[in-house]
């Protein structure tokens, strides 16, 4: 039975061993879908002038050739602009709130759908929404003829690392970082522990290694100690690693709702931060 056994046992062994290397080459190879959640329906489930506000339909084209479609609103004696990058899952129509809420601040937005989301063209991934995001920020500053010091860049979740990067690059007047993470490394190694993830992530978005390495422009970051996706930890590291001028506001509910549950002091905070720091740049 000794005998019996040994074999027996290396089999499982093995089998473990390949079904776990089996379980890693997954990871490896399927990280853009893992991450990337894009909702692709051609007619978008809304749109501003169905909430009564004026805005134009864009397509716009990035370096490497894709065209990615954009709302931009502008705002009656606009005080400024916000780029808005959304989160992983969706499209710019699932954020017809954020539209809402920067025409009654009286700021102009530009929506933007990523690559391979809404109606823009192509595969998304971590360089291509890095492109799509310059291709905006080109849009604001050439077509719009808009200083870099009269915008705001604002990240939603995985729109936060985004953010930062195109931040860390143009400089704009500010930065808001709406329930983001530190690094797609640090959440994986959080929501994985048993992965070698941080060997494995191909995707990194490290927005922390951004604001650690320098990043001045003035920087809001707004948090919920219930969110269940990215915990508040990270908000509150974002934070600490920013620069002055800097700000935290806790938020309250859900990854995907702490903004709308926290709608007021949302709102107010987010008017009294670009108020503030925008005219400054005037």
């Amino acid at each position: 039975m000794k005998v019996e056994a040994e074999p027996l046992m290396l089999n499982i062994v093995v089998g473990l061993v390949l079904g776990y290397a089996g379980l890693l080459g997954v990871v490896y190879l399927a990280q853009d879908r893992m991450l990337f959640f894009p909702q692709t329906a051609r007619a978008l489930e809304t749109t501003p002038d169905r909430h009564g506000i004026p805005f134009d339909s864009l397509m716009l084209s990035t370096e490497d050739g894709e065209k990615i479609h954009a709302w931009w609103v502008p705002a009656a004696e606009s005080r400024g602009a916000v780029l808005f990058l959304h989160g992983n899952a969706g499209n710019i129509a699932s954020r017809i709130g954020y539209v809402r809420m920067f025409h009654r601040l009286g700021y102009s937005v530009l929506m933007v759908d990523y690559r391979g989301y809404g109606m823009s063209t192509g595969t998304p991934s971590e360089s291509g929404t890095y492109r799509d995001a310059q291709a905006a920020w080109r849009h604001l500053r050439v077509e719009r003829a808009l200083p870099a010091a009269r915008i705001a860049v604002l990240g939603e979740s995985l729109g936060g690392g985004v953010a930062t990067w195109l931040a860390a690059q143009q400089k704009p007047g500010a930065l808001i970082l709406l329930s983001t993470f530190t690094s797609i490394p640090d959440l994986a190694a959080e929501l994985y522990p048993f992965l070698p993830v941080r060997w494995l992530s191909r995707i990194r978005y490290d927005s922390l290694a951004l604001l650690k390495a320098g990043l001045t422009t003035a920087i809001l970051v707004a948090h919920s100690p219930d969110d269940e996706i990215v915990p508040f930890a990270h908000g509150k590291r974002l934070y600490e690693a920013a620069s002055e001028p800097r700000q935290f506001l806790e938020l309250a509910g859900s990854h995907n709702e702490a903004a709308l549950y926290s709608r007021a002091a949302w709102e107010n905070h987010i008017k009294s931060f670009l108020d503030k720091v925008l005219a400054d740049a005037l």
